[in-house]
């Protein structure tokens, strides 16, 4: 069986898309190869992304925040926007992906509060993205 493509958009590509693609790889690295862009990206990864995977031992440290224009050309079998913006700003040229599919998680680039809180958003987006996404991966396979 071959690996599968999987391109993650959010808008920046430093927070949610990030977390996606590294829990893929990390998680599913033998049936599916993740990577993740921005329809706008911010030009880095958030360090609490990095700290927030960095717990589940997953390294962020050496990503970069990507355009989508990096990847024109490239198929993907499945393209997965984690946010509205991205959903509805999404290339033209991406939608000759295998299987295009939405699934909205809140940005935790917006949490507020202490740093511990801010932390535990970081931490939570991340379990979401994990359940959200991974199980439907999973379910992809079978």
């Amino acid at each position: 069986m071959s690996t599968k493509k999987v391109l993650v958009l959010c808008t920046g590509n430093s927070c949610r898309s990030q977390m996606a693609e590294g829990l893929i790889n990390g998680r599913l690295g033998k049936h599916f190869e993740a990577f993740s862009a921005g329809t706008k990206p911010s030009g880095y990864v958030h360090p609490k992304a990095i700290q927030a995977m960095a717990e589940l031992g997953v390294d962020l440290s050496q990503n970069t925040s990507k355009s989508t224009d990096t990847f024109k050309g490239t198929y993907f079998d499945y393209v997965i926007t984690v946010c509205g913006s991205a959903e509805t700003d999404c290339p033209a040229w991406l939608e000759s992906a295998g299987y295009r599919i939405h699934i909205g998680v809140d940005d935790p680039a917006d949490a507020r509060g202490t740093d511990a809180e801010i932390e535990t958003e970081f931490s939570r987006i991340r379990d979401e993205i994990a359940d959200r996404l991974l199980s439907f991966l999973y379910a992809e396979l079978t």
